[in-house]
């Protein structure tokens, strides 16, 4: 028995150094265990840079002049004609006109020149008081200006005043020449306070069957009518002329209604 296990423990060993010698090179086997090793490599993202030309506009500051109008001479009022109001030129002679200036006062340039019987001025709203008058601005056939008050009326209504200035006078008024008798009608119409302003509007005519005036009679003491315009017509006699007709207008102030007469 004893010997069996000591042939085992031969046996194993012998086994033993047989296999320790087995590679060949007298070197322990070794067994290598393939390590795998993974290299992370940091991913770098590289921006290009991204440049934009911010384009620079330079702006040369212009030098701007304002031209300031010149002060109007006189005060603005709130009286006279309404923007739009279709007015006469009154009160003018025959042989003489209307300036239109370029401001209020007679001391302005003067833009155009307005016939005696004009009668489609049309206002535009404003007003100016100088020392001793009132201007009012104007369109004339597309020319704005400035003209002076006095001599701007509404034309109001028209009537044959015939029968009544003969029923006035008396009689039927005659006289050598038609300037002479359109003065005895003109006065008959007139106002001794204020005293009127007797105007030849028209020149005489004294051909043909009728002769013809017309004056203007300004200034009656009513704020309302400014005055009035008579058309006188006389009948050629032997030592002159009679009174035939007489056709009154009415020059309204502040205005006229839809029948023609003065507001």
């Amino acid at each position: 028995m004893l010997r069996s296990r000591l042939a085992w423990l031969g046996a194993v060993i012998a086994a033993t150094i047989v296999a320790g010698c087995g590679s060949g090179n007298g070197a322990a086997p070794t067994t290598t265990i393939a390590s795998t090793t993974t290299t992370t490599t940091p991913s770098t993202t590289t921006l290009a840079p991204t440049t934009t030309a911010m384009s620079v506009t330079t702006s040369t500051a212009q030098a701007v002049t304002t031209t300031t109008a010149p002060a109007l001479p006189g005060d603005p009022i709130d009286f006279g004609p309404a923007a739009g109001d279709i007015l006469a030129v009154i009160g003018v002679a025959h042989d003489d006109v209307l300036n239109l200036r370029a401001g209020p006062g007679a001391d302005q340039e003067t833009l155009d020149l307005i016939p005696p019987l004009h009668d489609a001025l049309i206002a535009l709203g404003e007003t100016r008081e100088l020392p001793g008058s009132f201007w009012i601005a104007v369109d004339y056939e597309g020319t704005n200006g400035w003209v002076n008050l006095g001599f701007i009326g509404y034309l109001g209504i028209t009537s044959d005043d015939t029968a009544a200035i003969v029923g006035q006078l008396g009689e039927i008024p005659a006289a050598p020449t038609m300037l002479e008798l359109g003065m005895i009608v003109a006065e008959s119409l007139s106002s001794e306070e204020p005293p009127s302003d007797l105007v030849v509007s028209v020149a005489a005519t004294e051909g043909g069957d009728l002769g013809e005036v017309t004056y203007d009679v300004i200034g009656l003491g009513d704020d309302a009518v400014r005055g009035v315009r008579a058309h006188v017509f006389g009948q050629p006699g032997p030592v002159g002329f009679t009174l035939d007709t007489v056709e009154v207008t009415t020059l309204c102030g502040r205005g006229v209604t839809e029948d023609g007469f003065c507001v």
